[in-house]
């Protein structure tokens, strides 16, 4: 059995992150454009990019920069909704 490392136990948390962000979304728990989805997601890819740094694989690479690069758009969103209802 291969010896789990800790950036492999970072990439099994941030695609935990992920998986649980979409049940929660499709359970109605979670709202998609709410910082809270946005945030487990940004998260998420975050973590499996680590584990990539270290376990490189081009195609999962593209696919998760993608995923971070949308989710940071929506906290960004998210947060100027926030300052707007202040305001």
């Amino acid at each position: 059995m291969p010896e789990i490392t800790i950036t492999d136990g970072v990439g099994i948390l941030g695609a935990a992150l992920v998986v649980i962000a979409y049940f929660l979304l499709q359970a109605g728990r979670l709202d998609s454009q709410s910082l809270s989805f946005s945030v487990a997601n940004g998260l998420g890819a975050a973590g499996i990019i680590v584990s990539l740094i270290y376990e490189f694989n081009l195609s999962a690479m593209v696919i998760e920069s993608i995923w971070l690069a949308i989710s940071l758009y929506g906290v960004y969103r998210a947060l100027g909704h926030h300052q707007a209802a202040r305001g």
